[in-house]
């Protein structure tokens, strides 16, 4: 049997590498009973078996239910053993914090959701955010955190878990967010972008396709997720996708980065409330005007509702919106090719209204053989996306990444997913 430094080291044997894909093959579902195991493997009976018992006397497998019988006795199969840890999610966007707190299986056992606005700072923000997971994980069984995922909206290095210049969230540049999070839990962090545990949810919908897809978010600021051949794309410096600040030819409009003519700045969701308030100022007549007339603020959610409701000057902001956006995303569609666009956010949020115009811009203006197979749709709107993109990602960085260098202890640990070792 292999030995804890050859487990942690990476210096895999065939014995080591054939138990770490099994308990893979029956956490995914892939292979979920012995003669399947055999099958899939090659492995004989007896090997199989023997690295099924080292898998359940390391507590990863149990065995379950009888499957149905193909003729002889019947087989029984394996189960991975979620329940003994947790996932825990902490999506943070520019005005709310969403936590959640799930099995290794990714089923959702609770979560909590408040307003709050991001440029509050670090300090502030993150012990709102982990008063709200101390209360999540009080209330269950005392089933420890085996990972945690946390989004920013703004560019993050994946490799230290800082945020790097992001223009929304003074205070936060380069703070350690990964560190404060392992120092609290004592389990593994992830840090990422907000959009990409968004593509990440998306992905899990097609696990088994190696799919190239983007994630577009059009909310109060603009940002792409993006995934290659089912893995997230994140660049040099993890900067990828960051969309929101191309330059828009010929716009003039100061962005919150502090540059010139950024998409954010023309066609983001504070944009259109700016764009709103000087139409109005203007002589425009409606829904908006009426209610800014009324003393009532001016919000994204206000001109989005009065757009799905026919107001002239909503809808004309929405469309312009929704053509800027669609340019931008054809020339992503000319370099990436992706076969699904995924659009997201709060102005996306109106529907077709914007979706048919981010498609004819993207039709008109990008390579037939790019958009040949293209499949261009809004999110599922469902609040529950980051937690179960975070999921995927910490699933991911846990089973797939980092697992033979914490197998041999049972439970993952930050020294081991780190690799650091005395």
């Amino acid at each position: 049997m292999a030995n804890v430094s050859t487990l942690r080291f990476g210096a895999q044997t065939d014995e080591v590498t054939s138990l770490l894909r099994i308990v893979n093959m029956v956490r995914s579902g892939d292979a979920v009973t012995r003669p399947e195991i055999g099958r899939v493997t090659g492995l004989g009976r007896g090997v199989v078996a023997q690295r099924v018992d080292r898998a359940v006397e390391m507590g990863f497998l149990e065995d379950a239910e009888y499957a149905p019988s193909s003729g002889g006795r019947a087989p029984r199969t394996l189960r991975f053993r979620a329940e003994r840890g947790r996932i825990v999610v902490c999506a943070l966007g520019g005005q709310h914090i969403h936590v959640g707190v799930t099995d290794l299986d990714g089923t959702i056992l609770d979560e909590a959701h408040r307003a709050w606005n991001i440029a509050s700072g670090p300090e502030e923000t993150l012990d709102t955010a982990t008063a709200m997971v101390d209360d999540l994980l009080a209330s269950g069984d005392g089933t420890p955190a085996w990972a945690i995922v946390v989004g920013l909206p703004g560019p993050v290095d994946f490799e230290t878990g800082r945020p790097v210049a992001p223009p929304i969230m003074p205070g936060w540049n380069g703070f350690d967010v990964r560190g404060a999070f392992e120092q609290r839990y004592g389990a593994p962090v992830w840090v990422d972008n907000d959009v990409n545990l968004l593509a990440a949810g998306e992905r899990a919908r097609h696990r088994d396709e190696g799919i190239d897809l983007i994630y577009c978010k059009v909310g109060t600021g603009i940002g792409a997720g993006l995934v290659s051949h089912g893995r997230l794309h994140r660049g040099a410096n993890g900067a990828a996708g960051d969309m929101g600040h191309v330059r828009v030819p010929g716009a003039e409009q100061v962005c919150r980065c502090g540059k010139i003519g950024c998409l954010e700045a023309v066609a983001g969701g504070w944009a259109l409330v700016r764009d709103a308030h000087e139409a109005i100022e203007r002589g425009a007549t409606g829904v908006l005007a009426d209610s800014a007339a009324s003393g009532t603020d001016l919000t994204l959610e206000s001109i989005t509702i009065a757009a799905t409701r026919g107001d002239a000057l909503a809808t004309s902001l929405v469309q312009t919106s929704a053509r800027q956006v669609g340019e931008a995303i054809a020339a992503l569609v000319n370099m990436f090719n992706p076969s699904l666009i995924v659009i997201g956010g709060a102005v996306a949020s109106t529907g077709e209204l914007f979706l048919a115009e981010v498609r004819h811009r993207v039709y008109e203006l990008s390579l037939p053989l790019a958009t040949r197979d293209l499949v261009i749709r809004t999110s599922e709107s469902d609040a529950r996306e980051p937690v179960r993109g975070g999921v995927d990602l910490a699933q991911e960085q846990l089973f797939e990444v980092s697992l033979p260098r914490w197998f041999a202890d049972g439970r993952p640990t930050v020294a081991a997913v780190h690799g650091l070792f005395d």
